[in-house]
């Protein structure tokens, strides 16, 4: 979540899983008929992950008779992992994945893990940009993708700004928190990690929400994925999986403060505070106004690869309702 992952299906190659364990995830190996499930993560552990990490901790997979092994990011991407059958599951997002099934990818969209895009810019508040407009004359720290720029160029022309006036610097791996005050003047982030670090430095950031600037630009990120051969081959692991999983998100969502105690728990790494105040402004997004957990619409998956389309960011053929399924996810 602190910078924004799997906008590019290569990209998202790059941050994602290998083979090691954190603590806490390692199943049931006493249960000696339990199925065996491999789940790659986009990157380090955080809230995006947490109903995961319940899901192991209050015994729901075991229970679904899963031993899940949860993997942390390496050399590996959690979609090359999936579609390549060396992870049952994994987080990916509709970006990556759109691009990834044109290009005749096997992944499929399981669950939404949250209902609606909670990244957008984020900008000092002294420095005064408070619409898209107010990018020209700025300098946008990003990863030189031009997926990027396209959806610069998408907010700022919703509002009648001049997208040839902002700078584009490639931040590589930099700390958002050192290039902020430093060489940039906007960035693209996740607010419910980076929005709420910057609250505990006690950094006033502006944000600019790409869904509220563009109906095709609020898609999910992130999902839950696996392989079509799994879901062919084996679609009851994959109905206990989700069903463990959403039960798992459903725990966080009621018990926001209890969810980041045993995410703190399994990755003690991480900044306790940080995790928890991060829970409290992510819960309530997860399932937001869907009917239920993990829900998705074809609208959102057909609105973005239209948009993709209309800026020649898409190779090949893409079928939106082949993309994504809400069949296993619990009545």
């Amino acid at each position: 979540m602190k910078r924004i992952l799997t906008v590019l299906f290569a990209a998202s190659l790059m941050t994602a899983c290998g083979a090691e364990k954190e603590p806490g995830t390692s199943g049931n190996p006493d249960k000696e008929t339990a199925q065996k499930v491999h789940f790659a993560l986009d990157w380090t552990p955080n809230t995006n992950h947490t109903g995961l990490y319940v899901a192991e901790e209050k015994g729901y997979f075991k229970d679904a008779g899963l031993d899940v092994d949860i993997m942390l990011p390496g050399e590996a991407g959690a979609d090359q992992l999936v579609a390549s059958g060396k992870a049952d599951f994994g987080i990916g997002a509709q970006e990556a994945l759109t691009e990834a099934r044109a290009a005749g990818i096997p992944i499929v969209s399981i669950a939404a893990i949250i209902q609606h895009n909670t990244s957008g810019f984020a900008s000092l508040k002294e420095e005064g940009i408070e619409s898209p407009k107010d990018f020209e004359g700025k300098n946008y720290g990003g990863w030189g993708a031009p997926v990027e720029q396209a959806v610069v160029e998408s907010l700022m022309e919703k509002d009648h700004g001049d997208s040839s006036k902002v700078k584009y610097i490639n931040m590589g791996s930099s700390d958002f928190f050192t290039a902020i005050q430093r060489d940039i003047d906007l960035a693209w982030v996740y607010y419910g990690w980076t929005g709420i670090e910057a609250e505990q430095r006690g950094m006033e950031l502006n944000m600019q929400y790409l869904k509220d600037y563009s109906e095709k630009l609020d898609y999910y990120t992130p999902v839950i994925t696996t392989n079509e051969k799994l879901i062919a081959k084996d679609p009851e692991k994959v109905k206990a999986f989700v069903a463990a999983a959403v039960k798992g998100y459903e725990f966080a969502i009621d018990h926001p403060e209890e969810a980041a105690d045993i995410l703190i728990k399994a990755v003690p790494d991480l900044d306790p505070e940080l995790v928890k105040k991060s829970q409290q402004w992510l819960s309530p997004k997860y399932q937001d106004d869907a009917p239920r957990f993990g829900e998705q619409q074809l609208k959102t998956w057909e609105n973005y690869a239209q948009w993709m389309e209309e800026n020649d960011l898409l190779e090949g053929e893409f079928n939106a309702k082949d993309a994504f399924t809400n069949e296993f996810l619990p009545n």
